[in-house]
């Protein structure tokens, strides 16, 4: 019998293996511990983000690339931090877009065997391995999310999110849905959902289908506007906080 390869070659360490050794696992939460502390370190001062979520496997002659890099543009002109995964595709292109155009850009990368690698537009980025720390940090600062075409953790990182924002776990943040071909289908399944009653249609009152660079961005200042207000944080010499 012939052996398969694997296209996406497993990681070295699979934590969610089952028991370990209490040492083990007292080890394992303390470098997730140490995660979150580097984390907050390298984030805490880098200003209220809107983040963009999207594949990384998104090649740079793509709509969506040009369309991503054209968000983060528009983010660096609000005054606003565009943040990404940190990776290639949609997340270069809107690190890109923030870069060329004097705005903050950071990345939240992840240490993984294939596809991430830290793009080169990146004014600030921190390197997680573990994918849930990595999407609390992505999270966290953000007032605002763009969910650019993508895969499994694109998904998984929209619906995150929306159960967020629907359990009132974080404030109702704008949220776009950017490609409205791409998405149809998963439009039309929540609408199905809401009209089982599984979910309410409330919960999808924040987020916007579109194809449009600029109906998307009204709608976030729109509520980001109406609703939030930001301050600056300052700076403890006591904790060696610098830029």
């Amino acid at each position: 019998m012939a052996t398969v390869q694997r296209t996406i070659p497993a990681k070295e360490h699979i934590y969610l293996e089952g028991p370990k050794s209490r040492t083990y696992e007292l080890r394992f939460a303390c470098k997730v511990f140490s995660q979150f502390i580097k984390g907050f370190r390298t984030l805490h001062f880098v200003g209220p983000c809107i983040t963009v979520f999207g594949s990384a496997r998104f090649k740079e002659d793509h709509p969506y690339y040009a369309a991503a890099r054209e968000f983060g543009k528009r983010v660096a002109e609000l005054g606003f931090t565009t943040m990404t995964g940190g990776g290639p595709g949609i997340m270069e292109a809107a690190n890109r877009g923030a870069y060329e155009n004097g705005g903050m850009s950071v990345g939240c990368n992840i240490i993984l065997p294939h596809e991430q690698k830290e793009n080169l537009y990146l004014t600030k980025s921190v390197t997680f391995e573990h994918f849930f720390v990595r999407k609390a940090m992505l999270t966290k600062y953000s007032y605002a999310f763009i969910i650019m075409p993508g895969g499994f953790g694109t998904m998984d990182e929209f619906f995150e999110i929306v159960t967020l924002i629907q359990t009132k776990t974080v404030t109702q943040f704008p949220v776009v849905l950017y490609g409205k071909s791409y998405y149809k289908i998963l439009i039309d399944n929540i609408h199905f959902m809401a009209a089982q009653g599984t979910i309410s249609e409330e919960d999808m009152k924040l987020v916007l289908s579109t194809d449009n660079v600029d109906e998307a961005m009204q709608h976030i200042i729109k509520y980001i506007s109406t609703n939030y207000t930001i301050k600056p944080r300052k700076r403890a010499g006591l904790l060696f906080e610098r830029r």
